[in-house]
């Protein structure tokens, strides 16, 4: 899930919008009910967020630093105008990239893929391998280098799952993560069959299951 912060509702909606026709749930936050939220909101609920996306508001400095104290997630600002001093200064707060406007939603998504894969890289003493692939700019994932289609929602979950593998995680986090944090129309546990339906299609493909399962304790991702 991404988290948009601005204070101009036309932009919250509009980014809201072109993500989930990517098919990335997003959900936007005027800057001071994010700083409540962000300040108060239970770690599983801060954990389901892949990135937070900063326009336009005033002292949007003080925010990146907040935002590293409690998540690993990318954060990117978003710039009106070029500005070398604006530029430098973002990155002096800690945000992760900043990009100038207008910029597509697929380019915002490819940015934070690297910033994910850059934080993996340098969390683990061998570099990453496997039979599976994903990406987070719309296609589906490989397995031995051959596309596996899937439906949105199964790749978003098995996308969650590699960038968690070896952690388990719970179905309210996986639904975090697919739905939105602020989504009160869908019941959670459509999550269990749309990881059925995604372990048939890697059990197919590779031979076993990879996705270990424990009641009350959630899924993890045992091979890639």
């Amino acid at each position: 899930m991404i988290v948009i912060v601005d204070d101009r509702e036309t932009v919250l909606n509009g980014y809201a919008a072109w993500f989930c026709r990517e098919g990335v749930s997003a959900t936007g936050l005027a800057p001071h009910d994010f700083r409540q939220w962000v300040n108060t909101a239970p770690e599983p609920d801060i954990d389901a967020v892949e990135a937070f996306l900063l326009g336009d508001f005033q002292n949007r400095e003080e925010v990146p630093l907040k935002i590293k104290s409690r998540s690993g997630a990318a954060v990117i600002a978003m710039n009106e105008t070029k500005s070398l001093n604006d530029t430098l200064d973002l990155f002096a707060a800690g945000v992760d990239d900043v990009v100038r406007k207008p910029v597509h939603v697929r380019e915002i998504l490819a940015r934070i893929r690297a910033i994910s894969r850059r934080s993996q890289q340098e969390a683990q003493s061998q570099p990453l391998s496997g039979r599976i692939r994903v990406f987070s700019d719309g296609r589906d994932p490989e397995i031995d280098g051959e596309p596996l289609p899937l439906p949105r929602r199964e790749r978003r979950i098995l996308e969650y799952l590699m960038t968690n593998k070896g952690r388990r995680v719970t179905k309210s986090q996986i639904f975090n993560f697919v739905y939105g944090l602020f989504d009160d129309g869908i019941d959670e546990n459509v999550i269990e069959s749309h990881i059925s339906k995604l372990r048939k299609r890697l059990r197919q493909r590779l031979g076993s299951d990879p996705i270990d399962s424990q009641r009350f304790l959630g899924y993890r991702l045992t091979q890639d």
